[in-house]
Order: C-alpha cells, then sequence, then structure tokens
C-alpha cells in the first residue's frame, strides 16, 4: 500500500521535472556571459540589460500583452452571453447543435483556423495587422469562454432566479445579482484561460499578422531561422518570474479572504 501511495508523488514530480527543466535551462543560460547556450562561461546580467535596451522587443511585448488582454475581455463579455443563450434555448435539438458548433471550434486545428481568417480578411480588404489580430483572438477565445462558464449556469438552481422574480426583481438584477455572483468562478477561469491562449498563440497570429506588427511568439519563431540571443532567455526569465510573482501573489490574496477573522465570541 505505502508503494502505492507513493506512485502518484512520483509520477507527479517527474511530469514537474520534464515541464520546468526546459524553462530552467532557458533562465539559467540567460545568466551567461558567452553568446550561446553551449556552454556557460561567466555570470552576467547584460542580457537583461539588453531586455530594456531593445526598443522593437518592449513594443512586440506590449503588443501581445494588450492584445491578449483585450481579447480576453471581449470574448469573456461575448462568451458569458454566449453560454447564457445556450442555457436559455428551450429546444434542446437546437441547444445540443449550437454547443457541438461551438466545440468544434474549440476542437479544430489552429492552422484551419489562421488560414480561414487569412482568406476572410483577405476578401473583405481587412488590412493585416492590430486590428486582423486582435479579432482573430477573440473569435477562438470565444468558444473557450463559454465551456468555462457554461457549467456554473448548469449547476445554478432554476428557483433562484424564480425566487428573485418573485420578489420584484427585473431581469437586470437578475442578471446583475443572482446569475454573475453565482458563476462568477467560471468568468473568472474563462478570462484567465483566454489570456493564456492569446499570449501563447502563434500559429493563428502567423497567418493573420502584417507588416509593422508582430507579437512575442511570431518574433521568437522568426529570430529561430536566424539565430535566438541570449536576450530572449532573458525576457523568458522575466516573464516567467513575473508569472510566478502573480501565481503566488493570487493564493496569498484567496488565502486571506478565506480566513476567518481572528476575534472568536466566547
Amino acid at each position: 500500500m505505502e508503494k502505492l501511495n507513493k506512485f502518484p508523488k512520483l509520477f507527479l514530480a517527474v511530469v514537474f521535472i520534464i515541464l520546468y527543466t526546459p524553462i530552467f535551462y532557458l533562465i539559467f543560460y540567460s545568466f551567461n556571459s558567452g553568446g550561446s547556450m553551449s556552454g556557460f562561461e561567466s555570470f552576467t546580467l547584460e542580457h537583461y540589460a539588453a531586455v530594456f535596451e531593445d526598443k522593437r522587443l518592449i513594443v512586440i511585448l506590449l503588443n501581445t500583452i494588450v492584445i491578449a488582454l483585450m481579447s480576453a475581455l471581449v470574448s469573456t463579455t461575448i462568451g458569458v452571453l454566449g453560454a447564457l443563450a445556450i442555457v436559455f434555448i428551450k429546444n434542446k435539438k437546437m441547444r445540443n447543435a449550437v454547443l457541438s458548433l461551438n466545440n468544434i471550434l474549440i476542437v479544430s486545428p489552429d492552422v484551419i483556423i489562421g488560414a480561414s481568417f487569412l482568406i476572410l480578411f483577405t476578401l473583405l480588404g481587412v488590412k493585416l495587422g492590430f486590428a486582423s489580430v486582435l479579432i482573430s483572438h477573440i473569435a477562438f477565445s470565444i468558444p473557450i469562454v463559454v465551456i468555462m462558464v457554461l457549467p456554473k449556469l448548469l449547476e445554478m438552481s432554476p428557483t433562484l432566479i424564480d425566487a428573485a422574480v418573485d420578489l420584484g426583481a427585473t431581469k437586470r438584477d437578475v442578471l446583475t445579482r443572482v446569475i454573475i455572483p453565482f458563476i462568477k468562478p467560471g468568468i473568472f477561469a474563462g478570462f484567465f484561460l483566454a489570456l493564456t491562449y492569446s499570449l501563447d498563440d502563434f500559429a493563428v497570429t502567423f497567418f493573420v499578422t502584417g507588416n509593422g506588427f508582430s507579437t512575442l511568439s511570431v518574433e521568437i519563431y522568426s529570430m529561430a531561422r536566424t539565430g535566438i540571443t541570449l536576450t530572449i532567455n532573458a525576457l523568458t526569465g522575466l516573464i516567467f518570474a513575473i508569472t510566478v510573482a502573480i501565481v503566488f501573489g493570487y493564493y496569498a490574496l484567496s488565502r486571506r479572504t478565506k480566513t476567518p477573522s481572528s476575534g472568536v465570541r466566547k
């Protein structure tokens, strides 16, 4: 029994090692004074200084963050409304059909989605750049938000809405004071997942980006063909450190809000 209990922990440790080793490998060589990852010469911070000196790289990073935040906000809003529409469709066949169409977009290869958007923008005469990338990211993020919000909506008892209506609540009150607070965990999950997908996306962005505009994933791919400098390693280290700080900060705030007050009645 003890061996069986240790196996999940061992398996989890192996998974984490496989996932984090490449990241720490990149970060380790971001401190290398040499110009490559073939051998570590000596410790230096010059590559981190180069990140802040490279204005083009900073602009590309800001482009990536702005696109991710805007697409996550818009797709979360539309996705929540879409999930509500799916739940309140009375015709079961139509509801299942709409849900199936939503799920197809999630499992469709990014290459197909990117090529489809490229053809659409070309036919409509839309200039490839910020707008085309933003629209594409919103589009492929909406189904993700719908999937994250739907389970919370299905968990909600219809009697909550009936009780609110009986107490004189308007449709707006029902939405803002009953439904939204109940599905808030699903909304936040959908937002952060859409944010993550947008930050990581390469295939769709590669098809719909134009001259003069780029995101971090496309830029790294372009640099990989000529040789990636250790400046990218340093940027990876900074992004990883900020991400870890945000995650730990979130858990610290969550733990603080869940901790009961110290005053106890006797």
